[in-house]
């Protein structure tokens, strides 16, 4: 779903169980600069970390949709209707999705599953998967998938792919290796 602010930049939606939002100072300018940079031809081919760059700002959009090689696999935007990538979305056996609960690199965490910020209210909500763009108009074949019993969830407490290998090992008998003759 991609990387929607800087890391160390993150909005602290919850303070006293009420939903707030503060970035401020550096962290603003980060955010800004990031995605002048990071939506241009040149940083979609030579930076892979700006190929999953997702400004969550509508004002940003307009640039997400021309450059940015995630809305080419995601197929969003007015230029960007690729058939081939749900035929091969859909050829996938299963999808396993996981989420680090305390992850401090990517925001939303929410986005490890598919998740995304509220284009209309980006840094006070986020929605779930089922709530996206992309699942409701099924732009790559995500909702296809998750009608078919193709996607799985988990998660772990932890930050940023610091699972343990015994989730790594549990996670992979259980959904990657074959369990009996009809899988």
């Amino acid at each position: 779903a991609g990387e929607g602010t800087v890391p160390g930049c993150f909005p602290d939606m919850t303070q006293n169980n009420e939903k707030y939002f503060q970035l401020g100072g550096i962290c603003d300018m980060l955010l800004e600069q990031a995605s002048r940079r990071a939506y241009t031809e040149f940083a979609q081919e030579h930076s892979f970390q700006a190929n999953y760059w997702r400004d969550p700002r509508r004002k940003e959009q307009e640039n997400y949709f021309k450059y940015s090689q995630l809305a080419r696999w995601n197929n969003e935007g007015p230029n960007n209707n690729n058939a081939t990538l749900n035929e091969n979305y859909a050829k996938t056996e299963r999808f396993v999705w996981v989420k680090a609960t305390e992850d401090g690199m990517v925001w939303p965490k929410e986005g490890e599953q598919w998740g995304c910020p509220d284009p209309d209210n980006p840094f006070e909500n986020i929605l779930p998967m089922n709530e996206t763009e992309w699942y409701q108009k099924d732009l790559f074949g995500l909702k296809t998938a998750q009608e078919a019993g193709k996607n799985y969830f988990e998660q772990f407490v932890g930050d940023h792919l610091q699972f343990s290998m015994e989730d790594f090992d549990r996670w992979i008998t259980t959904y990657l290796m074959e369990t009996n003759g009809n899988d």
